[in-house]
C-alpha cells in the first residue's frame, strides 16, 4: 500500500474472550457490520467456536482465519484488541446471538470510531436477493477506479463457485487482500475486513463487463469503478530506484524494538545476501510480506541470507510504534531485527532522512535485495500477497530465483 488507508478488513480474525455460563455466544456463523456515517454498511463474517475452553470468534474471509487473543473484560464490556494494527472492537454481548459496540482504529491525529454490530440470527454475508448467478466473474479483469474525475488502474482476480466469489484486487501500490462475496442475478457483491482494509464493492455483471460499480472504504471513502475481462491485463508498479551516481551501498543505523542499535554495516550482514524490508505496522500488505519473509528466513538463514526490517510509523511516539510493531514480531515469530526509523510515513523527507541513496520510497512494502558485497542489486515494489493467487505464487518463485542466483555469486 502506498499510504495508510482506513479500509475494511476482509480476513478471518479470532476474537477470544471468557463469557459467563449464562451468556455465551451462539456457536456457528455470524454476520458483522460496521456502519459508516453515510449510512452504508461494511459487512463481513464471524464464526463463533470454542478453543481450549475459551469462546472464540473468527472473522472469516476464506481461506484466511485471523485469531484475536488479547481480550480484556470490564463489567459487561469486552475490549477485543485485533492481532495487527492499532485497531479494536469495544462491544457488549447481548443474549447469546448479538454483539453491539464500536470499531475503533487509531489514526495519525485522532481515532476513527464507527458503530459495530454482529448477529447470529441472519449470518449470510450477502443475501442472494436476485437468485442464482446469471453469469460468472471468474478470471482476470482490467479495472478502472474513478475518483474526482481521475482514473486509477487495477486488476481484479476472482474465483467463482456457484454464486460464491473470492479473490482480490491489485493496484500499483498493493492489493486488497482477501475479498469474499457473491454473484446474485447480475449483481456482484464483495467485501473485506482485516483491521485496516474495511471495504465493500458492488457492480453490475454482464458477461465480460462490470459496470455501475461502487467502492465504499473505511469511514467515508468512495469511488466508482468499471471493469472488462482481460486475461492479459497488466499493471505498472510504482518504481523506486537508486539515484544516479550512487554506488548502491547503504549506510544506516537505527534502534531495534529492544532498543539495541543495529547497523547495516554490522558483521552479521557481511558477506551475506541481505533483504532490507521497508514496512509499517499500519500496512496490511506489510503484514503479508512479514509472514512470508519470517518463514523464508527461518527456513533459509543457514544458506547465508539475512533480513532486516526498517519501519516507518504513524508518529514519532516510540512507545506506540514499538507496541504496534511487536504484534508483527510476536504473531509471525520474526527472528530478524526490525528497526524503527527516526521519521514517519507521512514525512515528505522520509527517504532523504533514512535511505538518501534512493529516489523515493513510494510503496509499502518495498524490499531492497543486497548482494554479498552489500550492493543493492534489486528493488521490489511489486509484492502481492496470498489473496492474489497466481501473483503471489509468481512473486515467491521469482524471489527464490533471485536469492539462489546471488548466493552462488
Amino acid at each position: 500500500m502506498k499510504y495508510p488507508k482506513i479500509i475494511l478488513l476482509s480476513s478471518l480474525m479470532g476474537i477470544a474472550f471468557y463469557a459467563t455460563a449464562q451468556n455465551q455466544p451462539k456457536k456457528g456463523n455470524w454476520r458483522a457490520s460496521i456502519q459508516r456515517e453515510d449510512g452504508k454498511s461494511i459487512v463481513f463474517n464471524l464464526e463463533a467456536a470454542e478453543v481450549k475452553g475459551k469462546n472464540v470468534f473468527y472473522i472469516v474471509n476464506e481461506p484466511e482465519k485471523m485469531l484475536i487473543s488479547n481480550i480484556t473484560r470490564k463489567q459487561d464490556s469486552l475490549f477485543l484488541d485485533l492481532p495487527f494494527f492499532e485497531s479494536e472492537f469495544r462491544v457488549r454481548l447481548i443474549g447469546t446471538d448479538s454483539l453491539s459496540g464500536s470499531w475503533v482504529r487509531k489514526g495519525i491525529q485522532k481515532d476513527i470510531v464507527l458503530p459495530f454490530t454482529a448477529t447470529a440470527k441472519n449470518p449470510e454475508r450477502f443475501k442472494a436477493e436476485h437468485g442464482a448467478a446469471n453469469s460468472s466473474v471468474q478470471g482476470k479483469w482490467k479495472v478502472s477506479f474513478i475518483r474526482g474525475g481521475k482514473a486509477r488502474p487495477a486488476i481484479g482476480q476472482f474465483i467463482q463457485q456457484g454464486n460464491k466469489v473470492s479473490g482480490s484486487i491489485l493496484t500499483p501500490s498493493g492489493d486488497y487482500r482477501y475479498l469474499a462475496g457473491i454473484v446474485t442475478g447480475n449483481k456482484l457483491k464483495l467485501s473485506t475486513f482485516d483491521g485496516v482494509h474495511a471495504m465493500v464493492l458492488d457492480a453490475d455483471l454482464n458477461k465480460d463487463q462490470l459496470s455501475n460499480g461502487h467502492l465504499y472504504s473505511g469511514m467515508a471513502g468512495y469511488e466508482e469503478w468499471t471493469a472488462v475481462k482481460d486475461e492479459n491485463a497488466k499493471l505498472e508498479a510504482a518504481q523506486t530506484s537508486l539515484k544516479d551516481g550512487e554506488s548502491g551501498h547503504l549506510n544506516f543505523s537505527f534502534k531495534d524494538l529492544d532498543g539495541k542499535q543495529v547497523s547495516i554495516n554490522d558483521s552479521r550482514f557481511k558477506n551475506k545476501v541481505v533483504i532490507v524490508q521497508l514496512l509499517g505496522s499500519w500496512c496490511p500488505n506489510c503484514m503479508d510480506e512479514t509472514a512470508f519473509l519470517s518463514d523464508y528466513y527461518k527456513q533459509n538463514k543457514n544458506r547465508g541470507i539475512e533480513v532486516i526490517g526498517l519501519a516507518y510509523e504513524y508518529t514519532g511516539d516510540l512507545k506506540r510504534s514499538k507496541a504496534s510493531l511487536q504484534k508483527f514480531r510476536d504473531r509471525f515469530d520474526v527472528q530478524y531485527p526490525i528497526l524503527i526509523t527516526p521519521t514517519t510515513v507521512t514525512d515528505s523527507l522520509r527517504t532523504e532522512k533514512t535511505l538518501p541513496q534512493l529516489t523515493g520510497i513510494k510503496v509499502f512494502p518495498t524490499s531492497l535485495i543486497l548482494d554479498k558485497t552489500g550492493k543493492v542489486v534489486e528493488i521490489h515494489t511489486d509484492f502481492y500477497g496470498p489473496g492474489t493467487g497466481e501473483y503471489y505464487t509468481r512473486y515467491k518463485d521469482e524471489f527464490e530465483h533471485t536469492i539462489t542466483r546471488l548466493l552462488k555469486e
